[in-house]
């Protein structure tokens, strides 16, 4: 028997050329542009044969949920599969290297860059904070990073330029980042190193060596897919949730209370939509359907964006991870800083799209 066969008398199967993963990468991609393109008749024609009646809150809820589930999540998938290439080139450790000895204010500013392309989610933020310290990383920049990996990330960006258009996605962009960076810049200036917990400034500096980089075309295109199978086999329930409540404020709240409550006119509804979004946990996939309802029902711009940066960067499940390495007191003043910052955002947002 020739020594190449495997125990089961096999052949063992040759790994596909570069060449045909690319070739199947492009028919995957043209497919997907020929199914999202037929996704808005395939759902009028199946709501009109469904027994709802036509034109009734129930009808415009459920036309709301079967068109928006199959978008968000084809467009969940795309953009993540693209941004897992990207990502190939920016690692964790790639970009805590690039961050290493960096000062404060350039360093502010590359480290919000960096968020948006690196993998974070809120399980992996306190050994990417231990880890950005352990490497003389400032306060202050970690800080700018931290708070723009997960609020301006790339899927909150291409679902908001897909959902409600490029000017609000750039707009959201250049503001998220503002406040990365301007929140970190005012944390490290405070020096409040001091306020870290004892086990964390205790963690031995090391010297940091920029990883190296071989990947092939082949490898970067797996990691589009790793990337597609982690991120949507995690939180494909929370986008569902945040469609179906989408779908309810599409069918059920009448347009004028919403507007009264989250509109321009009064001064609270900003304040208040930041309040309501801190105890709140969901991901920039989750909350973005919600956001789109919100705005089809006369809801002020800048009072639903402060909304959706205060679930996603001051969400309470995520202050209670991050006092594993945060005292109490530093929490308070991140919160403030950060929480400043999206009350800005939302006055500035309103009064630039009046």
């Amino acid at each position: 028997m020739s020594a190449d066969l495997s125990l089961t008398g096999r052949k063992p199967q040759r790994e596909a050329s570069p060449l045909a993963w690319a070739a199947a990468t492009v028919a995957a991609i043209a497919l997907w542009f020929v199914v999202y393109a037929q996704l808005a008749p395939f759902s009028r024609w199946l709501v009109a044969r469904l027994p709802v009646e036509p034109g009734s809150h129930l009808a415009e809820a459920v036309a709301f949920f079967i068109y928006d589930m199959p978008k968000v999540l084809m467009l969940l998938t795309l953009v993540v599969f693209v941004m897992g290439v990207v990502r190939s080139f920016f690692s964790a450790e790639r970009t805590r290297a690039l961050l290493a000895g960096n000062r404060e204010g350039l360093g502010n500013i590359a480290a919000a860059g960096l968020g948006i392309v690196t993998p974070f989610c809120s399980c992996s933020a306190v050994p990417l904070f231990v880890g950005f310290v352990s490497a003389g990383v400032p306060l202050g920049v970690t800080f700018s990073f931290l708070i723009a990996a997960p609020m301006v990330n790339e899927v909150a960006l291409g679902l908001l330029f897909a959902l409600v258009g490029w000017k609000v996605a750039l707009t959201y962009l250049a503001f998220g980042l503002g406040v990365a960076i301007v929140a970190g810049w005012v944390i490290g200036r405070l020096h409040l190193e001091g306020w870290l917990e004892d086990w964390v400034r205790n963690v031995r500096a090391a010297p940091v060596e920029l990883p190296p980089n071989g990947m092939t075309l082949v490898d970067r295109i797996k990691a589009g897919l790793d990337a597609v199978r982690d991120i949507v086999g995690k939180v494909w329930m929370w986008i569902i949730a945040g469609i179906a409540a989408g779908a309810f404020i599409h069918g059920y709240v009448p347009a004028d209370l919403l507007a009264s409550i989250m509109g321009r006119d009064a001064w609270w509804s900003v304040p208040t939509a930041v309040l309501l979004g801190i105890p709140m946990y969901s991901n920039a996939a989750g909350i973005i359907p919600v956001v789109e309802a919100l705005l089809a029902k006369g809801a002020a711009l800048g009072t639903v964006l402060a909304f959706m940066m205060a679930v996603i960067a001051l969400s309470l499940p995520e202050m209670i991870i991050l006092r594993k390495v945060l005292s109490p007191k530093l929490i308070a003043v991140f919160v403030g800083v950060v929480g400043t910052g999206i009350l800005a955002v939302g006055f500035l947002f309103n009064a630039l799209f009046s």
